[in-house]
């Protein structure tokens, strides 16, 4: 299916369903009110794990999602520091699966990204706001739907079969995806035993577009990296010295143009490429979606869908210089740039962490000392959709959008699910989410197309339903 064949809108309803999906979707619709408050009020704590936030605002989130699951009758509840200290809090609910019976995970994260400029949101970040049928707020999408989604599908599951369904359940909302999970693993290594499933759904992903239910079947690897020039042990007057000597933001800029090709194809050899998706993506609902302006030109070659999950994408995040408002007739001895590398299904993050120091210190303009720090590794990821995890939610994300159910890569990185394959390796992996394009989550005026969350409980419901009875 194409990207503009994906179907859209309100599927046929309840008269197309089977018995067993029409109560479902009956009780869904009951509670979807309440489920759509509760998520409401977890949007108004603006629980942040950056260290420049007051760590108070995500105990609080925290204690909120404790309070959430504490009503939906699992056996344990509890809060748990990330780190082992005092920070990040996690939340972990279980509910014993019956002798037999298989336990599946459902994982979210409660912590959200700060708001930015806060003049340039239409309605307050931290007051979830409906407006044209979607939700606007701080973690209305991202991922505070997520955590959402999973007390509504356990509460919809316990009204449909009651509480003797047999089906373990672990629930488990992380407290610092947004700061980069830099104590996931540690946590997984004290907690193995309390996470361990047979399936696991990561609530985090996107969907093709509004009305296109959507499995994320690939995920990119992240390489982090900064790297420094210096051309000085000090800094020079421009006019006395400038000339013979190159300042070093200008040094840093040639460094950086070398990353690319003249297509703006990342130039970096021993980078792998991914098989071709089988997704279209038009050039122009690209651009819309994307917001690009009149003019710019797309980057790399290749279908869109193979450029965005199945190449290799470099973007310079972040540079450190001096600031023009500050700045005087100064030749600069040294800057720094952050930079961003994704990396192919396949792909070892290592290797293309090496590739990426070798071009860098390689291309060091006029022999400039170049200095690259890696910082980050993520594993990329693919799912196996055979599985019969897999294959029942898909079968469930399609009666409950009542239309075909498209799989598709997503360019983003997911780092700790490398992490739960290698603690996990018999589970299914099952990336869902509630997001679309015009979600804009990270940025200003993020958003939650209701009725699509509303579709998602749904499935995730049936799901749990359909692993109940395997």
């Amino acid at each position: 299916m194409t990207h503009n064949e994906s179907p859209s809108g309100q599927a046929d309803g309840p008269s197309t369903d089977t018995p067993d999906v029409a109560v479902f979707r009956k009780v869904n619709d009951d509670l979807f009110g309440r489920v759509l408050e509760d998520l409401k009020e977890l949007v108004a704590i603006p629980g942040i794990a950056w260290e420049a936030f007051d760590p108070a605002d995500l105990m609080r989130s925290a204690q909120a999602v404790e309070s959430l699951l504490a009503a939906e009758g699992f056996d344990s509840v509890e809060i748990l520091p990330a780190d082992g200290a005092d920070l990040h809090p996690a939340v972990i609910a279980h509910r014993a699966a019956a002798p037999g019976r298989p336990t599946v995970l459902l994982y979210a994260h409660h912590d959200v990204q700060p708001p930015g400029d806060l003049g340039a949101w239409h309605s307050d970040p931290f007051s979830a706001v409906e407006r044209d049928g979607r939700l606007y707020g701080r973690g209305a999408a991202d991922d505070k739907a997520g955590v959402m989604a999973h007390v509504g599908a356990v509460r919809v599951l316990r009204e449909v079969l009651g509480d003797d369904h047999g089906l373990g359940i672990t629930v488990f909302v992380e407290g610092e995806e947004e700061a980069g999970s830099p104590h996931f693993e540690q946590f997984l290594d004290r907690h193995r035993h309390e996470l361990a499933a047979d399936a696991i759904i990561i609530a985090d992903s996107s969907n093709w577009e509004v009305g296109a239910p959507t499995l994320t079947t690939g995920l990119r690897g992240v390489v982090g990296a900064e790297v420094t020039v210096r051309a000085l042990d000090h800094a020079l007057h421009s006019g006395v010295y400038g000339g013979p000597v190159l300042d070093a933001n200008t040094l840093l800029a040639r460094l950086i143009a070398t990353l690319h090709d003249d297509d703006g194809a990342v130039a970096v050899e021993g980078l792998d490429h991914a098989d071709e998706p089988g997704i279209d993506y038009p050039e122009d609902r690209f651009r819309a979606d994307a917001g690009m302006l009149d003019g710019v030109r797309l980057a790399g070659r290749g279908s869109v869908t193979s450029r965005l999950w199945s190449q290799p994408a470099l973007a310079v995040t972040g540079i450190d210089s001096t600031a023009v408002a500050v700045a005087s007739n100064t030749i600069a001895p040294a800057a720094r740039a952050k930079v961003s590398l994704r990396i192919a299904p396949g792909q070892d993050p290592a290797a293309a962490a090496r590739a990426l120091a070798d071009h860098l210190t390689s291309h060091a303009p006029f022999g400039a000392r170049v200095d690259v720090e890696i910082h980050e590794l993520g594993q990329p990821f693919s799912t196996d959709t055979g599985s019969p995890a897999a294959q029942d939610l898909i079968r469930a994300l399609g009666q409950a959008w009542g239309t075909e159910v498209l799989q598709a890569g997503m360019g983003g990185s997911i780092p700790f699910t490398a992490s739960l394959k290698e603690a996990y390796p018999q589970a299914a992996i099952l990336i869902t989410g509630v997001e679309d394009p015009d979600t804009r989550a990270h940025g200003i005026d993020e958003s939650l197309h209701i009725e699509d969350f509303r579709r998602v409980i749904l499935a995730e419901a049936l799901w749990l339903a359909s692993r109940a009875r395997a």
